[in-house]
């Protein structure tokens, strides 16, 4: 054999470079914007009592925290391909710092709330740019294997939020929810130092400034419609609500039009939606988000105003559906990148509909033991189809449409989130934790009939929608 075929088959034999620094990097930042999600819903409580709010005012701590996540998570697409995905990371971690410190120092409801938008502008960046990280590094061939073990890593967070956030309120009080947040982002900004590769190019493609004023907007005002319905005994339809909603279907009806009309290019690539893979994935985050976000308010404030439990106990009773996921995401992964989506989603979606029952029937008497038992079945059922729904969405892309892809899931996500967190407030707020706890169960058993919208057939992982406008982060290994 000549010297060339022997060093080009050493070549090809040669491992490809270890993503695992990379991950590690993400994975660290992520788990911070994560830990908020659970630490502060185990505050609420706490925090209506301290700073004197009521349950629909106190559920904006969190409707604004989804509200600013919501209206930046469009940018990351561009601004990614414009500065480079490195930079966009250090700007998200900087932000939600700084918006973290400053939660932690607020004085007032009004105060936590603005300081909460700053907070979620870098947490809306976070999860989308680690999700777009994730995917360029690990390929469609390993694109459910890598997502399956960071969510296990990931799940960290969600399962000691509710703990640490007991502890830390029980022993010092809620302002150092915010504050813990501290340490974790300064050593994933140590750590992107190090291992986060620079973009070998830049785009150079103008900003959307007309979607960039469409959309969001969009976004903004129907969440905020949703958030300011009445539910009082004399019920009726207030202004801000009307015009909220009258406003959010005017400017999301402007953004498509004229995003058809210049070719499906915009501030979100509207063509993306011509995968039918991609298109039922994010119609299925949307149902996600509404299911796990609405509980995930609604029962911290169960346990300790029906049960009677401190921020802890709270929080132990809780981490069971943490641990569910965990292990979905363990045991999943692999069979994730081999299976067409619709059965390993209905699977999940049933297993959380089963897990959810229990509640529909509790009383203040009901077993915490039993209730644990179904957190547990829930979390798994949501870790199978939330994976195996993340797959199906990237999985059929070109590398180039990933980061317009993360964009896109991610806001219509925050969506969800914002919906399910406004509707299980009104529900609380109009006739308490009953119907609320069975409203939990209907809105799970429609996420399990939806999931007849993702593919039935395995598809090939490299069926191209878009046409190359984003250059391969250097470093990385490319889809």
């Amino acid at each position: 054999m000549s010297a060339r075929r022997v060093r080009n088959a050493t070549q090809s034999a040669a491992p490809a470079p270890s993503i695992a620094p990379l991950i590690t990097t993400v994975l660290v930042g992520a788990i911070a914007a994560l830990l908020d999600t659970t630490i502060v819903a185990v505050a609420l409580n706490e925090l209506r009592r301290d700073l004197d709010a009521g349950v629909t005012v106190i559920q904006w701590v969190t409707t604004a925290y989804v509200l600013a996540m919501a209206a930046v998570i469009p940018l990351v697409g561009w601004t990614v391909g414009r500065f480079g995905a490195r930079a966009m990371w250090l700007t998200a971690l900087g932000l939600f710092l700084v918006g973290s410190v400053l939660s932690g120092m607020a004085w007032s409801i009004d105060s936590l709330i603005a300081f909460r938008v700053l907070q979620g502008l870098g947490g809306g960046m976070i999860l989308p740019l680690t999700q777009l990280t994730l995917v360029r590094a690990a390929g469609p061939e390993r694109l459910g294997r890598v997502l399956g073990v960071s969510g296990l890593i990931g799940q960290l967070a969600p399962i000691s939020g509710p703990l640490l956030g007991g502890l830390l309120i029980d022993g010092w009080g809620w302002r150092w929810i915010f504050f813990v947040n501290v340490p974790i982002v300064l050593v994933s900004l140590l750590m992107t130092v190090r291992w986060f590769p620079r973009d070998r190019q830049r785009s150079d493609e103008a900003l959307d400034l007309v979607g960039l004023a469409l959309l969001p907007t969009a976004v903004v005002a129907l969440l905020y419609a949703l958030s300011t319905v009445d539910t009082g005994p004399d019920a009726a339809v207030r202004v801000e609500t009307l015009a909220g909603g009258i406003a959010a279907v005017l400017l999301l009806t402007a953004f498509v039009v004229r995003s058809v009309r210049h070719g499906g290019v915009g501030l979100i690539d509207l063509r993306l939606f011509a995968d039918a893979s991609f298109r039922a994935g994010v119609v299925m985050m949307f149902v996600l988000g509404v299911t796990t976000w609405g509980p995930m308010f609604l029962l911290p404030l169960y346990y300790q105003q029906v049960r009677g439990l401190s921020a802890f106990d709270a929080g132990l009773v809780l981490a069971p559906q943490s641990v569910g996921v965990g292990l979905a995401y363990l045991l999943v992964g692999q069979r994730a990148d081999r299976m067409p989506p619709r059965p390993l989603a209905l699977a999940g979606m049933a297993v959380a509909t089963a897990g959810t029952i229990p509640f529909a029937f509790a009383t203040a008497g009901t077993d915490t033991l039993l209730l644990g038992a179904a957190l547990l079945v829930r979390g798994i059922g949501f870790g199978v189809a939330g994976l195996t729904i993340a797959v199906a969405i990237y999985r059929t892309l070109t590398p180039a449409a990933v980061p317009g892809a993360a964009s896109a899931g991610n806001v219509i996500q925050r969506i969800g989130a914002g919906t399910g967190t406004a509707l299980m407030a009104l529900i609380l707020q109009a006739g308490g934790y009953t119907p609320a706890l069975t409203w939990m169960l209907i809105l799970t058993a429609v996420g399990l009939a939806a999931t007849v919208l993702l593919p039935g057939r395995a598809r090939p992982t490299s069926a191209p929608t878009t046409q190359q406008t984003t250059p391969p982060t250097e470093g990385t290994a490319q889809p």
